[in-house]
C-alpha cells in the first residue's frame, strides 16, 4: 500500500550537508551546521525564542521554513548553501556501511526528509527499496508530496512493520529536551534496522568545531550524551552517526559497536 511521502525514488537536488570552511593555510577549521531540514539563517542574527546565547526556549515553529526560505537556501543558486559533493559522500558511507554490515533494507523513512536528498542515495545502494519522506513543513509536504509529520511522535502506518533504515539528519537540535527525549525513544520504536542521525552538540561549539557566523543560532546545545544516553536504550552505535537496532540480530565484533 502506498501513503502520501512514498515516491519512486529519482534524480533530485543535494542536500547540503556540515560544510567545512575554506581557511588560509594553518587556520582552524570549523564547520557550519546546514542541514535539512536546512535551518541556516543569516550570520548573528538572534531570531525569535532565541536566547541571547543562540539557544532556543522551544522547538522549532513550521512557519520558520516557508517557501521563501526554502527558495533562498534551496533553490535560488546565488544564495543556495546546497553541497553536493558532501551529499555524495554521507549517503556513500551511510549506506554501504549498513550494506557491509548486512543490514537489509527494505522500507526507508527519511524523517525531515527536507526536498529529498537522501532519496538517490538509497536507490543506488539499495535498489527496490521504498522511500518514505516525512517533513515538518507545511510548504515543503504541498510542493513534493511528503506526508507531514515530526520525528517528536510520528509513528509507522503499520505499528507492526517499522522501517529497516530511518534517516534524522539535523533535526534534533531543534527540539526542547522534553521534546528532544520524546523523539529518541521515538526512534528507537521506528527502526528494527539501521539509523543515521547527524546533530551539532554542546562541545562541538566548545571545540570551536563549529562556525557559529554560518550555523542557524536557534539550535540548542544538548550535550552529545544527552543525545547517546536517549540513542543507547534502543541501539548500538557503529560510529559516524550510524546506529543499530537492539532488534537487529545481526553479529558484530565487539571493536565495531559502543556499548
Amino acid at each position: 500500500m502506498a501513503y502520501a511521502g512514498d515516491q519512486e525514488i529519482g534524480r533530485q537536488p543535494d542536500r547540503p550537508g556540515l560544510g567545512k570552511k575554506h581557511h588560509p593555510a594553518g587556520a582552524k577549521n570549523t564547520r557550519s551546521h546546514t542541514h535539512c531540514p536546512l535551518r541556516h539563517t543569516p550570520a548573528r542574527t538572534r531570531p525569535p525564542g532565541a536566547h541571547p546565547q543562540g539557544e532556543c526556549v522551544q522547538s522549532a515553529s513550521d512557519q520558520w521554513f516557508d517557501e521563501a526560505y526554502y527558495q533562498r537556501y534551496y533553490f535560488d543558486k546565488k544564495t543556495s548553501v546546497v553541497d553536493t559533493e558532501h551529499v555524495n559522500r554521507l549517503g556513500a558511507f551511510v549506506c554501504s556501511y549498513l550494506n557491509y554490515v548486512r543490514v537489509p533494507v527494505r522500507r526507508v523513512l527519511d524523517v525531515g526528509c527536507g526536498i529529498g536528498l537522501w532519496r538517490e542515495a538509497v536507490q543506488r545502494h539499495f535498489p527496490g527499496a521504498s522511500y518514505h519522506g516525512v517533513e515538518f513543513s507545511e510548504y515543503l509536504c504541498g510542493r513534493f508530496g511528503w506526508e507531514r509529520g515530526s520525528v517528536v511522535d510520528y509513528a509507522a502506518h503499520d505499528p507492526a512493520e517499522p522501517f529497516d533504515l530511518v534517516i534524522c539528519q539535523g533535526v534534533l537540535p531543534y527540539l526542547s529536551p522534553p521534546d528532544l527525549k520524546r523523539a529518541l525513544a521515538n526512534l528507537g520504536r521506528l527502526s528494527r534496522g539501521g539509523l543515521y542521525v547527524e546533530a551539532v552538540a554542546r562541545e562541538d561549539y566548545e571545540r570551536g568545531v563549529i562556525d557559529e557566523d554560518l550555523t542557524d543560532p536557534r539550535l540548542f546545545r544538548h550535550r552529545a550524551d544527552l543525545y547517546r544516553r536517549g540513542l543507547a536504550e534502543h541501539f548500538k552505535e557503529l560510529g559516524g552517526g550510524v546506529w543499530l537496532s537492539r532488534r537487529a540480530e545481526l553479529p558484530l565484533f565487539e571493536l565495531e559497536s559502543v556499548g
